[in-house]
C-alpha cells in the first residue's frame, strides 16, 4: 500500500513541479536581467487574425451571452448523461428508471424556470 502512495506522491510532485519550474525560472531570469524586457507597441498589440482592433479590446459583453452559454452547457451535459442511461435502462430496472426520471424532472423544472424568467429571449 505504501508503494502505491509513493507512486502517487511521485506523480503529484511531478505534476506540481512541471508548471512551477518554468515560472520560477522566468522570475529568476527577470531578477538577474537575463531575460529581455523590451516592450513596444507591436509586441503588446492584440493579434486577431491580422485585423487591427477597433476600440478597446477589453469591452464588456452582455451578461445574456454567459447565461445562454451556461444554459446550453447544462442541457448539453444532460444529453451526455441521458445516452448511457437509455442504453443501460433494460438492465437498470425500476430503480434506474426512477433515478433517470427524477433527473429529467429536475431538468424540466429548471428549463421551465429559465423560460419563465425569459432567460432564453433577447428582448
Amino acid at each position: 500500500m505504501l508503494e502505491e502512495f509513493g507512486r502517487a506522491g511521485f506523480l503529484l510532485m511531478f505534476a506540481l513541479a512541471f508548471p512551477i519550474l518554468p515560472i520560477v525560472a522566468s522570475v529568476v531570469f527577470g531578477v538577474f536581467k537575463m531575460r529581455p524586457r523590451r516592450p513596444d507597441p507591436i509586441k503588446t498589440a492584440t493579434y486577431e487574425c491580422g485585423v487591427e482592433t477597433e476600440g478597446d479590446a477589453l469591452g464588456q459583453f452582455n451578461v445574456r451571452y454567459y447565461v445562454y452559454a451556461l444554459i446550453f452547457v447544462v442541457f448539453d451535459v444532460e444529453i451526455l448523461l441521458l445516452y448511457p442511461w437509455a442504453v443501460a435502462l433494460p438492465t437498470a430496472g425500476l430503480a434506474g428508471f426512477v433515478a433517470g426520471a427524477l433527473f429529467l424532472a429536475i431538468l424540466v423544472v429548471g428549463f421551465a424556470y429559465d423560460w419563465a424568467k425569459k432567460a432564453l429571449e433577447w428582448v
